[in-house]
């Protein structure tokens, strides 16, 4: 499989972003064109990323020597006045200004403050909340000069997890912040066509995925998740093994040739690790220049033991250990994986799709893309 070189900025033939607002132009199919030269069916399962992917990531940009940060947080999921004492102390003894405080609200998640924050200067933004929030901030600030530090809080926290950032020590987040060093991660754009035919681009820093997760996420209760944290998503998984609906789609991988197929579950991720550091995506890594989409195609029971067997065994035990690797089986015909810097896929019927943990409504296309090194976080000056 040959992947193409991603440019870092939308392409002429791409829509234009609205000011202040994720929506793109309505009715250009030319978003979502395949190469229909072949007819091709089945999955694609080559997962070797070609050769130019070892090349080096480039480096991440210096310490601003204008040091201004900003706070944007969710005020459900923190104390606000724990957050800014911390704040305050770790800012001033690491010589930084004093902060800018936004706070998120229902009806802006994160990406309008984020946008303020940068227009009055901020070198640095600090995302208070879940993956949500960071998300939107990301969405907000992946072509800008700033670096985005972590201050994880509730539930998820999958990219704190994939980058292997301190959960539940809000002095040691912090501190990585304002005394830490940049580092370069990936980051993913996809538009998505909903079912009435509008175009919206968002960034996702995790997974994105339909069926499964989606269905998952939509069938949560959110007052038992408050309650129980991540275990309220079990009731919700069993909700969704219990829909037969199989998803019908096209795809399409950097360009080659279209593919039809019946999947359950398709998932593209620029990480691999799920809360209870379940690997999902085990090629998927934060900083090489790709995603790794997976496809779940289980027939019956003995599908989903495979699936099974391989994720929680071979991903979870096996892949973690020199000997073990040596041992692992086979792909199965209900796991395949792929990997790419974009994927495209055109759905029969709309489906529920979710970008990071988020329900982004039903879509019957997407187009997701990979923009290498797109985006500054910071990390632990002794990582």
């Amino acid at each position: 499989m040959t992947a193409n070189d991603t440019p870092d900025r939308p392409a002429d033939d791409e829509p234009e972003m609205n000011e202040g607002t994720a929506e793109v132009t309505t009715g250009d199919d030319g978003v979502f064109a395949m190469n229909e030269s072949e007819a091709a069916g089945g999955p694609e399962t080559d997962s070797e990323p070609p050769a130019d992917a070892e090349e080096e990531a480039p480096a991440p940009p210096p310490e601003p020597e204008h040091k201004l940060a900003a706070v944007v947080y969710n005020p459900v999921k923190v104390d606000v006045d724990v957050l800014k004492a911390t704040v305050a102390r770790e800012a001033e003894s690491a010589g930084w200004q004093e902060t800018l405080w936004f706070e998120t609200s229902v009806e802006d998640t994160g990406a309008g403050v984020t946008k303020k924050a940068l227009e009055e200067g901020a070198s640095m933004v600090l995302a208070a909340g879940g993956d949500g929030t960071v998300r939107a901030v990301a969405e907000a600030m992946y072509d800008s000069d700033a670096s985005l530090a972590l201050l994880p809080s509730g539930t998820g926290n999958l990219l704190a997890r994939n980058l292997n950032l301190t959960l539940d020590d809000l002095d040691t987040s912090v501190n990585a912040a304002f005394a830490g060093k940049n580092r370069n991660m990936d980051i993913a754009l996809m538009d998505i066509r909903d079912e009435n035919g509008k175009i919206s681009r968002h960034a996702f820093l995790v997974m994105a995925g339909l069926g499964l997760d989606a269905k998952m996420l939509a069938n949560t209760d959110e007052k038992l998740k408050k309650k129980v944290g991540w275990l309220a998503y079990v009731d919700a998984i069993f909700k969704a093994l219990r829909d037969k609906n199989q998803l019908r789609l096209r795809y399409s991988v950097d360009g080659n040739p279209a593919r039809s197929l019946r999947a359950h579950t398709i998932i593209v991720g620029n990480t691999g690790t799920l809360q209870a550091n379940v690997l999902l995506l085990p090629e998927a890594v934060i900083d090489d220049g790709y995603f790794e989409i997976v496809l779940l195609r289980p027939e019956g029971f003995i599908g989903w033991l495979q699936i099974g067997v391989k994720v929680l065994w071979e991903n979870g035990v096996l892949r973690r250990s020199k000997l073990g690797r040596l041992m692992l089986t086979k792909d199965v015909d209900a796991l395949n994986y792929v990997k790419g810097r974009e994927l495209i896929v055109k759905l029969r019927r709309p489906e529920q799709i979710e970008l990071d943990g988020d329900d982004f409504g039903r879509a019957t296309a997407f187009k997701a893309r990979v923009i290498p090194g797109g985006l500054t976080v910071r990390v632990p000056a002794d990582t």
